[in-house]
């Protein structure tokens, strides 16, 4: 079971640690992961249907 976990768990790519899904808005759909030492973030939007990247988190 854990190699079905770690092929389908995004990573940081600086540091490799799984990225953390708790800033999530459902009224507007958005998705945004994180890293845990604050390096690396990832947002999905529906509307657009893309994905943002960026090498800091918005706090």
């Amino acid at each position: 079971m854990k190699l079905f976990q770690s092929l389908f768990s995004e990573r940081c790519p600086k540091c490799n640690k799984v990225l953390n899904t708790s800033k999530s808005n459902a009224l507007q759909a958005t998705t945004v992961k994180f890293c845990t030492e604050l390096h690396y973030q990832k947002e999905f939007h529906p509307g657009l249907e893309l994905f943002v990247e960026s090498d800091h988190v918005s706090q």
